[in-house]
């Protein structure tokens, strides 16, 4: 089986979770996630099966959305609801003119503070494991994109944003960082995943459901081709002489060029089946096959 699956996924498990119990319930052991969702988070899980492994790099590369609950005038060391409360403030005063106000601020390229309490490797070890173990760390910001920051429910001291943002985007800083902002603190009271690069919440099942359809012989209806992840790069269609080519991983050319933010392809054979992902060569202006696929 090779394909891709969209697990609406359930707060409480981990993104490892899920791919276990998808490995049980296919009986198959090549299964990956494309992007890692907090256990206290829900919504949209990519995983990849099969040969489809192989494109779970580009759906981690792509942008998210999600839906964020913020809660102001709590404080934690975490920044969301599984931490410790570290201070509190009264924040009675607050509107939702002055949080609109001060969104903007937010948007754009720039650079973020991670959580300390994160899954971010420092020599081998996730962060969080060295603030459990009481050691002192120090993360380093990292270059992130908020796209949009919309405004879908204020009841104070709860408010609930659409954000959609670049890979690497930890809601939970933005929680924090629009609290400190604000002068009252703030932190991430709940999260869900609308979108995981071009899969939304209507493409995904449950792990409930997908034991049914694996029970009724049904899963195929919810499995997509793995160049599904691919459909945001320009497609290469070949001749049988380019396919042959391609296939023993030579460059070659093609009709489409890239532009200056597009330089990958997906690449088909004659008969319109996936058979490579491949980057543009600048300097001989030639395709280079990235990714082979032997049997798609």
């Amino acid at each position: 089986m090779d394909g891709l699956l969209v697990i609406h996924k359930a707060t409480g498990m981990t993104s490892h979770d899920v791919v276990a119990r998808v490995r049980k319930l296919l009986k198959q052991r090549r299964v990956g996630h494309a992007g890692t969702l907090d256990p206290a988070a829900s919504g949209v899980l990519p995983i990849c099966v099969g040969q489809a492994t192989r494109v779970a790099e580009y759906l981690s590369e792509s942008g998210k959305a999600y839906e964020a609950t913020i809660t102001f005038g709590i404080v934690t060391d975490t920044y969301d609801s599984e931490g410790s409360m570290t201070r509190t403030a009264d924040v009675s005063a607050l509107t939702q003119e002055q949080i609109e106000a001060i969104l903007p601020r937010f948007l754009g390229p720039q650079m973020q503070l991670p959580p300390l309490y994160s899954a971010i490797k420092l020599q081998g070890q996730p962060a969080y494991k060295r603030m459990r173990a009481g050691e002192e760390i120090t993360l380093e910001p990292r270059p992130i994109e908020i796209m949009q920051l919309r405004v879908l429910y204020w009841q104070s001291p709860h408010l609930t944003l659409a954000v959609e943002c670049s890979k690497g985007t930890y809601i939970r800083s933005l929680a924090y960082d629009l609290g400190e902002a604000l002068g009252c603190g703030a932190y991430l009271s709940a999260l869900i995943r609308t979108r995981s690069g071009p899969f939304t919440l209507a493409d995904s099942i449950t792990l409930e459901q997908l034991a049914v359809a694996q029970e009724t012989a049904t899963l195929t209806h919810g499995l997509f081709p793995a160049d599904a992840a691919l459909r945001d790069y320009p497609a290469l269609q070949l001749d049988e002489a380019t396919t042959a080519r391609v296939l023993h991983g030579n460059a070659f050319h093609a009709a489409t060029q890239p532009n200056a933010s597009l330089t990958l392809a997906r690449v088909y054979d004659h008969r319109q089946h996936l058979i490579a992902i491949a980057t543009w060569d600048e300097e001989h202006a030639q395709w280079q096959p990235h990714k082979v696929f032997s049997e798609m």
